[in-house]
């Protein structure tokens, strides 16, 4: 009931393997609240996350408790009393720094309760120590000096404050003797943690040494892996540009073949008129012999026409030789029509003188 929640976040929590002391172990499966809690009553603080009915983390700070940050969402401590390690992952860095800032904070705290307690132990002890040394000495005077009344009446009270003194000496030294008990056991476990811290450290060295080996082995493979990529993706590229030819390819085919049907097409044309040469080159010889015929016939006809022209050439010098003697027989006959007219009007003439 004297406990206050003073700081509030959530991260996953992992614990050491107790086995390896390497090794982190997830205390839970998802991110949960992780607070700082502080005890009125016992003025100590403490660090408390549940999962569901399960506490995972219940660490009391104290001042020799340190927080690192292992990496940028990461940090761990030690409980010495808990006999573990506690880690936190957080989802961002922001909540990593605020988390170390308030551990840093808590155990400044706890120091200075812790310094304060002793402070007040020291202080009991002290005040206890001189009204030990005080009291006789007024005791002793005033069972000098007074009567058994005032003894009585000075006495009491005297005894009285000095029994509650040494009452609250003997609880504080009980105390201060169960502390001791209680810090000697805590120096002991801080020992056994810090052997065993130091051994998970060299532990923790070997294994980074053998991790570097794995991630120079893991690098190695990644470099591998990410040329043999470099080599498919050339490849898957090369098969592209095949797939691309042999589309052009098929096109190619597809066209070649088309081509190839109109040329069958062609061929059985070519071949049907084939059938039928014989025949023709029959027509073509008849025809070949009807064209010589031809032409000897027109080599007769052209001899023909040179003598035709020849005949007509001497037709016409004769029908102008005719014309002429025609023309000089008309010229005879005018002249012999006119006798006769002549003699025939003389004949009349003759007639009429008869």
């Amino acid at each position: 009931m004297g406990e206050q929640p003073i700081f509030t976040t959530r991260a996953h929590v992992f614990q050491i393997d107790p086995s390896t002391k390497k090794n982190w172990v997830p205390a839970s499966k998802q991110a949960v609240t992780v607070s700082y809690f502080y005890d009125v009553t016992r003025n100590s603080y403490r660090i408390i996350s549940v999962d569901g009915a399960k506490v995972i983390i219940n660490s009391t700070i104290t001042p020799n408790m340190t927080f690192t940050k292992t990496s940028q969402k990461f940090g761990q401590w030690a409980d010495s009393r808990a006999n573990t390690v506690f880690g936190l992952g957080f989802s961002s860095e922001q909540q990593l720094t605020k988390f170390a800032e308030k551990f840093q904070e808590v155990k400044e705290a706890a120091k200075l309760a812790k310094d304060k307690s002793q402070e007040k132990l020291e202080t009991s002890s002290n005040h206890s120590q001189e009204s030990g040394c005080e009291t006789p000495s007024s005791t002793q005077a005033s069972s000098v000096n007074g009567t058994d009344d005032e003894k009585a009446s000075h006495v009491g009270p005297a005894d009285t404050h000095l029994k509650s003194e040494n009452d609250k000496l003997k609880i504080a030294l009980t105390q201060s003797a169960a502390n001791v008990k209680k810090w000697e056991i805590e120096l002991q476990t801080l020992r056994e943690s810090n052997a065993r811290l130091t051994t998970a450290l060299q532990e923790s060295a070997a294994s980074v040494e053998q991790w570097k080996k794995q991630f120079s082995i893991c690098r190695d493979e990644n470099d591998r892996l990410r040329n043999k990529i470099d080599e498919l993706e050339e490849q898957c590229s090369e098969i592209n540009r095949e797939k691309e030819k042999n589309t052009q390819l098929k096109r190619r085919i597809e066209e070649l073949e088309s081509e190839l049907r109109e040329k069958e097409t062609e061929l059985k044309d070519l071949r049907k008129q084939s059938e039928i040469i014989p025949q023709l080159m029959s027509e073509c010889e008849y025809v070949s012999e009807k064209l010589e015929a031809a032409e000897r016939d027109n080599q007769n006809l052209e001899d023909k026409v040179q003598s035709l022209k020849t005949d007509i050439e001497e037709s016409k010098y004769r029908q102008r030789h005719l014309k002429v003697e025609l023309k000089s027989f008309l010229e005879v006959l005018d002249g012999k029509i006119d006798d006769l007219h002549d003699f025939r009007r003389g004949l009349s003439k003759l007639g009429t003188d008869n």
